[in-house]
């Protein structure tokens, strides 16, 4: 088996990281996770932050950065990933007035100007999804099929949010098995069976996280990402359940 290793997306943590950045992590680490998926820095200068991670001994496995900063200063972002060792930039979300066609169609060519400035700086550009991008546009495609299939895979992968794909009625290891070697990160996420498919922690829902995890080798995937957008328990106590419910399927994980 490939020894895919976990981060956790930091937006689970974002009230413990606004109290206490380096502490935070430094309890990740503690709790086994491999590395961190950014959604910020706490304030701090990434040079800091980079100090902290080699500290705790974690990797940067990727950075969730906001579309305008990608349009804005997308050198700036770039730089920074250098000093944090991370080779993933994501493309997190997109505000409701985004959400229309003719700002998906207008986000092809963004998204392969600026994958392919990233990929010659060494890096990877990664668009995140939620549910919104599973409605289906005129031509009776979804959007994230538009996004997808409008860029070239050298300057866009996925990262596929299996939660939010559930959400939608999909299955996550079809849209796997799509974009297959096109999926280096993966949300693993899941959700509860009633009425109102909350967020919960990994192997407590129903989400069919097996089969997703059964494919990462075959996938290519290069990071499991662990992602809780709300807890009823508090966040570390979330993403504990997760990392040892992962411990128990991915062996490698306790050594």
């Amino acid at each position: 088996m490939k020894k895919i290793p976990v981060a956790v997306q930091m937006f689970t943590l974002r009230e413990e990281s606004a109290q206490d950045f380096a502490g935070t992590l430094k309890k990740v680490a503690e709790l086994g996770f491999n590395g961190v998926e950014f959604a910020g820095y706490g304030g701090l200068p990434v040079q800091e932050v980079r100090k902290i991670l080699d500290e705790v001994g974690l990797k940067a496995a990727a950075s969730h950065v906001p579309l305008a900063d990608l349009k804005n200063d997308l050198t700036k972002v770039i730089e920074e990933q250098k000093v944090l060792g991370s080779r993933y930039i994501v493309c997190p979300f997109l505000m409701p007035d985004e959400r229309n066609e003719e700002t998906y169609q207008s986000l092809l060519s963004f998204f392969n100007e600026a994958g392919e400035t990233c990929r010659k700086e060494g890096l990877t550009l990664c668009y995140h999804n939620h549910d919104f991008e599973l409605e289906k546009l005129s031509d009776g495609r979804t959007a994230l099929e538009t996004i997808f299939d409008g860029v070239p895979s050298e300057n866009l992968q996925t990262e596929l949010d299996i939660y939010w794909l559930t959400r939608a009625g999909e299955k996550p290891v079809d849209w796997i098995n799509r974009y297959k070697g096109r999926t280096p990160l993966v949300h693993l996420k899941d959700m509860t069976v009633d009425e109102e498919q909350f967020f919960a922690e990994l192997g407590t829902g129903g989400v069919d996280l097996e089969s997703v995890l059964a494919l990462g080798e075959e996938a290519n995937v290069e990071w499991w990402v662990v992602e809780q957008d709300q807890s009823r328990k508090t966040p570390f106590e979330s993403i504990e359940i997760s990392i040892q419910y992962l411990k128990n399927k991915l062996p490698y994980l306790n050594k």
